[in-house]
């Protein structure tokens, strides 16, 4: 029996929160990896640990008892990763953390309250800029260290990164939507709707992209830097968009109903990891956080 902690982490979100589609989002990873892992998780002890209904996911009696037994685990390997020798919390020292649009928003805030927490003596100086000055800060010297999308990098001759998570991206759709009918869902079948673009993080230059390797262009009635304002108009059926599941929210503000579909042809994820100078050895403060990133988001297993 082999067990992983990514399997752990998918199962405690899902018990927790109740519903895998929160599970996913906490974890800024997709539903069907959630449900894969569970189920993989599952197969592996030979028992039911969640019971599906339409009301979302409850936990068995066997996953209540293996629910203890999950957090005992993870809190155990959340206690080696923070000290396993003691020594990395003795670091100190400024680390200037540079981060796009996206990653501040939607994947920051809550691993900087853990990591302050963890290493006191390391402060973060955070700055939000866009992708192409974060390059260049980090060539001229200006910054250290970026969290940004890896996928949208642009100078890799100077720069090394390393991805950390890919967040898949899907068509939203309104809850009443005709497409929410049809088995399946091409590109085509979207280019003749109404589309919401955009424009944060060069998203439109990304989407372009893809849209340009299939032929075709969306047929967009409005543009806006606001994934909010996509999610209100969205929901209210102003227009469809594909973004990723980073971003996505079940509801908007105005507490209507978003729905999620893949599209038949593949479209690239939004990748996030770090990004730091070639010709610059990471300082002791970066390579502290550069490891407490890929345990926060379950890299090593």
């Amino acid at each position: 029996m082999s067990l992983t902690i990514r399997q752990l982490r998918y199962f405690i979100a899902a018990a927790e929160t109740g519903q895998v589609s929160h599970a996913a989002m906490e974890l800024n990873i997709s539903q069907s990896a959630v449900t894969a892992g569970i189920q993989s998780l599952e197969a592996a002890l030979g028992a039911r640990l969640l019971a599906r209904g339409g009301q979302g996911v409850s936990v068995t009696p066997q996953g209540a008892r293996f629910l203890s037994r999950a957090k005992a685990i993870i809190a155990a390997v959340e206690e080696a990763t923070r000290s396993p020798l003691g020594e990395e919390t003795q670091v100190t020292g400024s680390l200037r953390l540079g981060l796009t649009y996206t990653v501040a928003g939607y994947f920051m805030a809550r691993h900087y309250a853990s990591f302050r927490r963890i290493y006191p003596g390391i402060l973060l100086e955070l700055s939000e800029q866009p992708r192409f000055a974060i390059e260049d800060a980090l060539v001229t010297g200006g910054l250290d260290l970026a969290v940004m999308l890896t996928s949208n990098l642009g100078n890799t001759v100077d720069l090394e990164s390393e991805t950390l998570f890919r967040s898949r991206r899907r068509l939203w759709l309104p809850s009443d939507h005709r497409l929410l009918a049809a088995p399946g869902i091409s590109l085509r079948d979207v280019a003749e709707q109404p589309y919401v673009m955009l424009t944060v993080d060069e998203a439109s230059r990304t989407a372009g992209r893809y849209w340009d390797h299939h032929g075709l262009t969306p047929r967009v009635v409005f543009s806006t830097s606001s994934v909010e304002a996509v999610r209100s108009m969205v929901a209210a059926g102003m227009g469809v968009t594909i973004l990723s599941d980073m971003v996505y929210r079940p509801w908007s503000l105005e507490g209507q109903r978003i729905e999620q579909r893949q599209t038949i042809e593949g479209v690239p994820s939004m990748d996030v990891g770090l990004t730091w100078p070639k010709n610059r050895p990471l300082s002791a403060p970066a390579q502290v956080f550069r490891a407490f990133l890929a345990a926060a988001l379950g890299s090593a297993g």
